[in-house]
């Protein structure tokens, strides 16, 4: 790893490679594997991601919004795409970029049809969209039969694929909701293949539900964190490798004296003398007003350094009374062994998801391949 005078987000396609590879090692040969590289990749880099992972040999992809379909398609993906959360006001533009969308209710399933009928589409691939518990999206059981008389009244679309999404499955506790939520989706898609002609791909299983649950693999999985270096337990954490490390600098170094305080509203006065580091990274780039004040830390020269103070939209202060720095020393705010996302997250009762996505695009994105 190369040391750093900025702020910096550092990509290891090795590491992504690693996780992808593992991950497909759970599957039988002729499951597909979807990647999901919603939310600009997990806080790392869609298009670059989605380009290494399409090299790779990854089979579909998926992204929340159509926006971040298009971005896909405009930096060369070819792969299908499944825009898991469409708007009615973004389907034509789906369709322009061959985007295939999920189908999750009455009213986006009419607009789609209106819009690709006006669009002169002819079987255009989507997906079709259960709840099988998670109650966020999704058609129900009973729905069925609606869905498969509107499908039948035009030849505009064609159904890809039915799949439904697993609630608690890196939760071992719930193992019986989980049995349940795959049980009934098995019911759901039986019924509904009786009235096709034809069969649809199958896909429930997250990164979690890849690694817990074999049985219910089905035709395609889907994994999204586990891509990206976290197995949601200790266990499978040891098998996968975090891609991204964020690195700063130490931009000044103050002596604080007893009384003094640091940062807005003077949320820390010190109690005795002190050195703090100033670096140039704050909630504006993905370090939430939730650090600071005790919660969370750096790692300077293998050493934690503690938060201080109220997190600024550009900066953050550390406490350095105990660490041999000086200004320019390179601070690692996570990385993949020692202080992963994870690790910090825990900080502050929050999860790896929250904080990899939170990373501001203005923080240079460094690309080790």
């Amino acid at each position: 790893m190369l040391k750093t005078q900025e702020t910096v987000l550092e990509i290891d396609l090795k590491a992504l490679k690693h996780n992808f590879e593992h991950l497909k090692s759970k599957l039988q040969n002729n499951t597909k594997f979807l990647a999901v590289v919603k939310a600009f990749g997990y806080g790392s880099d869609s298009c670059e991601i989605g380009n290494y992972l399409e090299a790779l040999g990854v089979d579909y992809f998926a992204v929340a919004y159509t926006q971040e379909g298009i971005a896909l398609r405009k930096a060369g993906i070819t792969k299908p795409i499944l825009v898991l959360h469409p708007q009615a006001v973004n389907l034509k533009a789906l369709i322009t970029h061959s985007l295939e969308p999920s189908l999750y209710n009455a009213k986006i399933l009419k607009e789609f049809i209106k819009i690709a009928t006006a669009e002169k589409q002819n079987d255009y691939p989507v997906h079709i969209k259960f709840n099988t518990g998670l109650n966020r999206l999704g058609f129900e059981y009973n729905d069925i039969d609606y869905i498969v008389s509107e499908i039948e009244k035009t030849d505009t679309l064609k159904v890809t694929s039915i799949f439904s999404h697993i609630a608690a499955s890196e939760d071992l506790d719930e193992k019986e909701f989980t049995l349940h939520q795959i049980a009934n989706f098995n019911t759901i898609s039986k019924k509904i293949i009786e009235k096709l002609d034809y069969k649809p791909m199958l896909h429930m299983c997250n990164t979690s539900g890849i690694l817990n649950y074999p049985d219910a693999h089905f035709d395609m999985v889907r994994s999204g964190i586990g891509l990206y270096g976290f197995g949601n337990s200790e266990k499978e954490n040891k098998n996968l490798t975090p891609i991204a490390t964020l690195k700063t600098v130490i931009s000044q170094i103050h002596n604080i004296e007893k009384g003094e305080s640091v940062g807005y509203n003077r949320a820390f006065k010190s109690n005795s003398f002190l050195k703090t580091a100033t670096l140039p990274i704050g909630h504006a780039d993905g370090i939430g007003r939730q650090y600071g004040n005790g919660k969370g830390f750096v790692t300077i020269h293998g050493k934690q350094a503690p938060i201080v103070g109220n997190v600024c939209m550009d900066m953050i202060m550390v406490n350095i009374t105990n660490i041999d720095c000086k200004e320019g020393d390179e601070v690692i705010i996570f990385d993949q062994n020692n202080t992963t996302a994870e690790h910090l997250a825990e900080t502050t009762n929050t999860i790896s998801y929250e904080l990899i996505t939170s990373i501001s695009q203005r923080v240079k994105r460094i690309l080790l391949k």
